[in-house]
């Protein structure tokens, strides 16, 4: 699109390890509670149980199987690791392909909702889906919803002899005036889901349109075009001397199913053509494009991070809702450190390519390269504004709600949830006119140098 060529412009302007496991290290073996998140954690003799609590409801969730010294991995190979901390009443958990860590406080047994049957039906299914976001969700005040007058409108119409249909609809009106790609109600294979208006989803049908008119019109004068990592990245050299490096998402580098390791390698393994040494010293500017990026692992995000600095920096600290009734409570801030990789570096100008296709992962890692020490300008549109891992919550009729719990603060303590990331250039992005009427290099001139 015109947008690369335009950004050429624009970049010319802003010209420790773990200790070793001892023999008196404490135990993870317990009860847990974790701060935030709504969970509760068994973990006994090598099985690891997550129970989805409120204040009227616990549920089984997530069950994992101990595959090393301290780490768990679940049916769809996420890895978890845990570790005891002081005396044995305090632990973590990391979730692969997460930044920050889980504080974990022992309890002495599971709460009593955990050890009984859980009540059904549809006014049960919609006490627990009001009750996970009363508790959880950050953002009401933010957008303007007053989520105890929707309790107070739906709850009247939920009866034991509501269909499914019916309350998919219910939860789906309840949460739509959120807007928030990181809410969801899920029954089986059928799923509501909202998008900040004025944006489109990221998808693979749209992904791979853009990709074929950025390679035939941007790139017809760019060599060495590669794509990595299962299609997901594409590098090319453009006239002048500058790069273009495409990201489509964080994830899905090793195929569907691959473990985050394997994400990682397959990373590194692209990262290591594109910002070689011979690259890395004559490049004078570097053009990354996340436009229509789906997200994924905010891991990869920092790791590619790592390559564009030769100074340490935090990107971004996070911290998660953790009390029940006052959503301005928080965990404490857990900081994202960027520390420069051993090996070739880029640390020249770097412009970035955002619009409202740009979600979650796209911009974490947008927002860590906000502080990049360095010239680094922002071009097209803002980003989605959803930035949280998802909480998953089973329902007692086997539905499902996914909903955020966590912010993403800068240095001065400023979220972008719900109005995404700004541009420092605002340019269209992917709009029907550039499609239908081609108009990509000839708005600039016909030159990307």
């Amino acid at each position: 699109m015109r947008i690369v060529t335009a950004t050429v412009v624009a970049l010319a302007l802003v010209g420790g390890a773990a200790p070793a496991a001892t023999a008196q290290q404490p135990t993870t073996d317990g009860i847990w509670r974790m701060d935030g998140y709504g969970t509760v954690l068994s973990i006994r003799n090598g099985a690891f149980q997550e129970y989805q609590t409120t204040t009227v409801s616990c549920l089984k969730g997530n069950s994992a199987t101990r595959t090393g010294p301290g780490t768990y991995t679940t049916a769809d190979g996420t890895v978890l690791t845990v570790r005891a901390q002081g005396g044995g009443d305090r632990a973590s958990m990391r979730v692969d392909g997460s930044v920050g860590d889980r504080n974990l406080i022992r309890i002495a047994e599971l709460p009593d909702a955990c050890t009984r049957s859980a009540p059904k039906g549809p006014l049960a299914a919609f006490d627990v889906f009001w009750q996970s976001f009363e508790e959880n969700y950050p953002f009401f005040s933010a957008k303007g919803v007053d989520w105890h007058a929707l309790r107070d409108q739906y709850r009247p119409k939920v009866h034991s002899k509501m269909t499914e249909d019916e309350l998919f609809a219910v939860f789906s009106e309840m949460v739509k005036p959120l807007y928030d790609a990181h809410v969801a109600v899920q029954d089986g294979d059928r799923v509501f889901a909202q998008v900040r208006p004025g944006t489109v989803p990221p998808g693979e049908k749209l992904d791979t349109k853009v990709k074929k008119f950025i390679v035939a019109h941007d790139l017809k004068d760019a060599r060495n075009l590669q794509d990595f990592a299962n299609g997901r990245i594409t590098y090319a050299d453009l006239p002048g001397g500058q790069g273009y490096l495409r990201i489509s998402g964080f994830g899905g580098y090793a195929g569907d199913g691959a473990p985050y390791a394997a994400q990682l390698a397959e990373l590194d393994r692209a990262l290591d053509t594109v910002l070689g040494q011979e690259r890395t010293q004559r490049l004078k500017g570097l053009i990354i494009d996340l436009r229509i990026n789906g997200g994924g692992s905010d891991a990869l995000g920092i790791r590619i991070a790592e390559r564009l600095t030769d100074t340490p920096y935090v990107a971004y600290s996070k911290r998660a809702r953790n009390d029940l009734a006052d959503p301005t409570r928080h965990t404490r801030l857990q900081p994202a450190y960027v520390t420069p990789v051993q090996g070739p570096r880029y640390t020249g100008p770097v412009a970035v390519l955002t619009g409202g296709s740009t979600v979650s992962a796209g911009e974490s890692f947008t927002q860590a390269l906000m502080e990049r020490p360095g010239k680094t300008v922002r071009i097209g549109q803002p980003t989605q504004g959803v930035f949280s891992d998802v909480m998953l919550r089973k329902l007692p009729n086997g539905m499902s709600a996914w909903l955020p719990n966590e912010e993403f603060l800068t240095r001065s303590g400023r979220t972008f949830d719900g109005t995404g990331i700004p541009p420092h250039l605002t340019e269209p992005v992917f709009t029907e006119e550039e499609f239908d009427k081609q108009k990509v290099l000839r708005n600039y001139g016909g030159t990307t140098s």
